[in-house]
């Protein structure tokens, strides 16, 4: 199966936050950046596998500052690292004041998915292909946090010391 550039999978959301977006005190919920996030990942998922995919997990999530109503909300997304079924995707979220152009990186996330076939069963995907040195980085670094999952998930499982 031949591999598929990062490139090939970037997905772009944007989105003016409205009242109804936020709590009281004018901030937007933590759940509508969530929801903006998984949304712009299964998209990048999709266009790599180009099949159906679902969510398997979020990792942390930290929101380093508040997204106020009337500002844009932009989230950034490709894939990072592919396993055999899974993929993790990488998100990056960036708030505008589009009166005065200030953005501001206000969180970023990784996401797996995995790829189902026609009758719902985890189905290969195709390699991740970096090109640049950046890419390179991002995929290395990734490989890591999944044998950290791949860890922590045999530990819950009863399988770890």
């Amino acid at each position: 199966m031949l591999g598929r550039h990062p490139r090939e999978s970037e997905s772009v959301i944007a989105e003016l936050m409205m009242p109804q977006h936020a709590n009281i005190m004018g901030n937007v919920f933590g759940g509508v950046i969530l929801s903006l996030v998984d949304r712009v990942a299964a998209v990048a998922a999709i266009r790599h596998a180009r099949k159906q995919c679902v969510t398997v997990s979020v990792d942390k999530v930290n929101f380093r500052e508040p997204i106020r109503v009337g500002e844009l909300v932009t989230a950034m997304a490709r894939v990072n690292f592919t396993g055999r079924t899974s993929m993790e995707v990488g998100v990056k979220v960036i708030a505008e004041n589009v009166l005065t152009g200030e953005r501001r990186h206000t969180n970023s996330c990784y996401l797996t998915y995995v790829a189902l076939d026609d009758r719902g069963q985890p189905t290969e995907v195709p390699p991740v292909a970096p090109e640049t040195p950046d890419e390179e980085r991002r995929y290395k670094r990734a490989a890591q946090r999944r044998a950290g999952r791949v860890m922590d998930r045999r530990y819950d499982q009863g399988h770890g010391e």
